[in-house]
């Protein structure tokens, strides 16, 4: 009997198991700091918009010193104010079109595609925007009190503090908004429904107290109010006060939830 050969049978190797991809950390400095160089490096091709950010503010100021000028006093009142509110309105319409135009070019959905966190994306781009807001409000603040005579009862510096938030304030709106337009042109359209009523209602052509009780309760829970409260406290008093105190947190505190209210508007849609 012819013995039966066994049959071998070659083993087939397992493929080795691919690896999960690391988890992106939600905030790291490195990236952060890349992201906002390369904002920084794209807006230095765009002088336009740089003039923009950092011209205007200070044209308009000085427009409204000489616009006042057989009332100087009216100036004082309202110059600190609008030193604040000008920083903010330029800084929301040219971030939330910068934003806009990285949005539908595609340039964000590739940045997401790679191992970078949504908060380094955010905190990036306010980075960037950041860095211009202060150079922008040191320029307004210091052409309003040491060239145009704004006459404060408070410190320079506090004015200083409050524009700077301010500027990041519209920094941070601008990049929420942006999530939320098709086009440039929307992006402009939503300064009327998201600027406006609080330019109406933040205490700027009359005391809030002042106004019907519906629009003050409106006008308590805007973040442009409090950012004219704060100025109006340092025009009247020389030291720091708690209401002052309470007005910046409050500004700086809406910045960071609409920061992150801009962070969970981005999305994947590449695999």
């Amino acid at each position: 009997m012819t013995p039966t050969p066994t049959a071998t049978t070659a083993a087939t190797p397992t493929p080795a198991p691919t690896p999960a991809p690391a988890p992106t950390r939600a905030l790291s400095a490195s990236r952060t700091t890349a992201t906002a160089a390369r904002v920084l490096r794209q807006l230095r091709h765009d002088p336009r918009t740089i003039a923009l950010l950092i011209l205007i503010p200070c044209v308009m100021l000085f427009l409204l010193r000489y616009v006042f000028d057989g009332s100087p006093r009216t100036f004082d009142s309202i110059g600190a104010s609008l030193l604040g509110i000008f920083p903010l309105i330029t800084m929301f319409l040219v971030t939330s079109i910068a934003t806009l135009r990285e949005r539908t070019s595609g340039t964000l959905e590739r940045l997401l595609a790679m191992p970078l966190g949504k908060g380094d994306l955010i905190a990036g781009y306010a980075l960037a925007f950041g860095i211009l807001a202060i150079i922008q409000s040191a320029l307004a603040t210091g052409l309003a009190v040491w060239v145009l005579g704004l006459d404060v009862t408070g410190s320079p510096w506090l004015l200083l503090l409050v524009a700077l938030l301010d500027a990041l304030l519209g920094t941070a709106l601008g990049l929420f908004v942006s999530a939320f337009a098709a086009s440039e042109f929307q992006a402009v359209q939503f300064m009327p429904a998201v600027i406006f009523p609080q330019l109406l209602l933040c205490g700027l052509f009359t005391p809030r107290s002042n106004m019907h009780p519906a629009l003050e309760a409106v006008s308590d829970v805007l973040p442009m109010s409090y950012a004219v409260d704060g100025m109006n406290e340092i025009l009247k008093h020389t030291d720091m006060t708690a209401t002052f105190v309470r007005d910046v947190l409050i500004v700086a505190g809406c910045a960071l939830l609409v920061l992150t209210l801009g962070a969970a508007t981005l999305r994947r849609r590449t695999a």
